[in-house]
């Protein structure tokens, strides 16, 4: 059977206009491949993009390793389905060739959007902040940013080097920016990028926040109405505009070494090392040790299946590191320093805290300090609100997500999502925040330790005061129409016994006897989630209470997953 006309003709209008050589190339390739009956082989990804690194051999989100053998037509096909949709995060994907993957056609297209849906709003000759991650493709997808912005008429100021999502953030509020654009994929795979836009005041709702609707439907609209990429100038002034300083200045005001500390800390092979020990440093935190494999940047993330902290063997080099030295705490951060994660030394050994627990310390620990609005979302821990209650201070339960947390009232003063995501000073940066959220995370365990308590005393504490509350993810592969149908069914008979509602068209929350679940489909992979949480009512007896939570833990995750598998 041969190649599909028309989608051999779409592989040939791209290959024209794409600037870059490489992915001209690999295209060219690929199309070749597929014309003459061949299989992909290791073409897909292997020509490189204009940054000159290869990600072909990197591993999908599946475990599979892109390139390995497969009909050329089926990978061409694969390379031409996009374009990429440009949700509330951007764009993200694999780096290759075609209007599905990263590439820099696909950023000139994006940008030159971007770019004419800002002057739409009168946004021309403002200032725009561009910075990057050191992924593959992110020095040249920055450039390409940064040239077309210039080129339309903008004032484009670029971080220096490879910086932390965070830094971005506060840059954009810092320098009064229309908006912001980081080249991340945050924690996803080796093989990935992504396009992360930031809006800001006069321009977006919330400024230096994450856009939200309708703006990206909006941008989305004007980058189908951009020119071919060749097409696109992509050359003109931009300033160099280093904001590390005023940022260090602004973070180390958020803790202060009430006790010697010593810390371990890892980046997981991320941009966020160098500055995570800047930071607690100026706060008084100077005996931080770092995992050497992991402390410098590298977009292969060699030593770690997936670089997230959440995953399974992620913190292992870290907890290891913890237990040598004597650590108090233990910190890691995601390779674009957004999201931190905590770790405990136990009687039985280190153990990593679960998001929420995080989460629910942080709070507590801010809410000591200052009173003020303080969110969560629907799928994490319902302590927070408890806990705030406790304190007098109001508190708000969003949809997920940080473009959702930074919007939930006035007077925020923390926000978190159980991911690992935690916003320590809403004022200076509208997201997460790994390195201000690691420097609070510090005074916490400081202070504690200087009245000869732990984090885990204090978890102890607030369990106590307001029940044993466990939670627990599960997710399952399939495809968006038979998740759908699942949040369907599960929304038209729930379990019996069971109460429904919708927060959103597409979440369903079921709720019944101290039990809690959240069901939504993943935002960035074709996958059901499942939230779980179970609570326990407050008791001086932990040890009974936890052990009932686990009991009925794992029989709900078993009614669940049976429900939606």
């Amino acid at each position: 059977m041969g190649l599909d006309p028309a989608l051999r003709d779409a592989a040939m209008r791209w290959i024209a206009d794409d600037p870059d050589p490489a992915t001209r190339t690999e295209l060219q390739k690929l199309l070749a491949a597929a014309m003459t009956g061949g299989d992909a082989g290791s073409t897909v990804g292997s020509a490189g993009s204009a940054s000159g690194q290869t990600v072909g051999s990197a591993r999908s989100a599946s475990g599979q390793t892109v390139g390995s053998a497969r009909s050329a037509s089926g990978a061409l096909a694969d390379a031409l389905s996009g374009p990429l949709r440009f949700g509330t995060a951007g764009l993200r994907g694999p780096v290759r060739a075609g209007p599905s993957g990263m590439n820099i056609a696909v950023v000139r297209r994006a940008t030159a959007g971007l770019a004419a849906w800002l002057v739409a709003r009168g946004a021309r000759g403002r200032t725009v902040v561009v910075g990057r991650d050191a992924r593959h493709g992110s020095e040249a997808f920055a450039r390409e940013t940064a040239g077309v912005l210039a080129a339309a008429g903008f004032a484009v100021h670029v971080l220096p080097g490879a910086v932390p999502t965070p830094l971005l953030a506060f840059a954009v509020q810092q320098r009064d920016a229309a908006a912001g654009v980081q080249i991340t994929a945050s924690h996803n795979p080796p093989q990935d990028n992504g396009y992360k836009v930031y809006l800001g005041a006069g321009v977006g709702d919330a400024p230096g926040a994450q856009l939200t609707t309708p703006a990206d439907a909006e941008i989305e609209a004007a980058i189908a109405g951009a020119p071919a990429a060749v097409a696109i100038p992509a050359h003109g002034p931009t300033t160099v505009d280093d904001v590390t300083e005023e940022y260090l200045d602004r973070v180390a005001g958020l803790g202060i070494a009430t006790a010697a500390l010593r810390i371990a800390l890892t980046p997981m092979h991320g941009v966020g090392g160098a500055i995570a020990v800047h930071a607690l440093a100026r706060s008084g935190f100077t005996d931080v040790h770092v995992v050497a494999e992991q402390a410098a940047p590298d977009p292969d993330f060699p030593t770690v299946d997936f670089p997230n902290p959440e995953e399974p063997g992620a913190t292992d080099l870290l907890l290891a590191l913890a237990g040598r030295t004597g650590a108090d705490i233990a910190i890691a951060l995601d390779p674009d320093a957004d999201r931190c994660a905590l770790g405990v030394p136990t009687p039985a050994g280190w153990r990593m805290l679960t998001g929420d627990e995080t989460g629910v310390l942080l709070g507590d620990h801010l809410l000591r300090r200052r009173s003020g609005l303080v969110a969560t979302t629907v799928v994490s821990s319902s302590m927070l609100a408890k806990v705030a209650a406790a304190h007098g201070a109001p508190s708000a339960e969003t949809l997920t997500g940080f473009k959702w947390i930074v919007r939930a009232g006035p007077g925020l003063v923390y926000g978190y999502e159980e991911a690992l995501g935690y916003c320590v000073d809403p004022e200076a940066v509208r997201d997460k925040d790994g390195i201000a959220a690691a420097v609070v995370a510090a005074d916490l365990a400081a202070g504690l330790k200087a009245a000869g308590r732990t984090l885990l005393d204090r978890l102890d504490e607030l369990s106590r005061a307001h029940g044993v509350h466990r939670t627990v993810g599960i997710s399952l592969r399939m495809a968006s129409v038979e998740r759908d149908a699942v949040v369907a069914r599960l929304a038209g008979a729930p379990p019996e016994g069971w109460s429904a509602d919708r927060p959103a068209p597409y979440v369903l929350r079921l709720r019944h006897d101290g039990l809690r679940v959240v069901v939504r489909p993943s935002g960035t992979e074709p996958k059901l989630k499942a939230y779980l949480e179970v609570v326990e009512p407050p008791t001086d007896d932990l040890v009974a209470a936890r052990a009932r939570a686990d009991e009925r833990m794992a029989a709900l995750r078993e009614e669940i997953t049976a429900l939606i598998g």
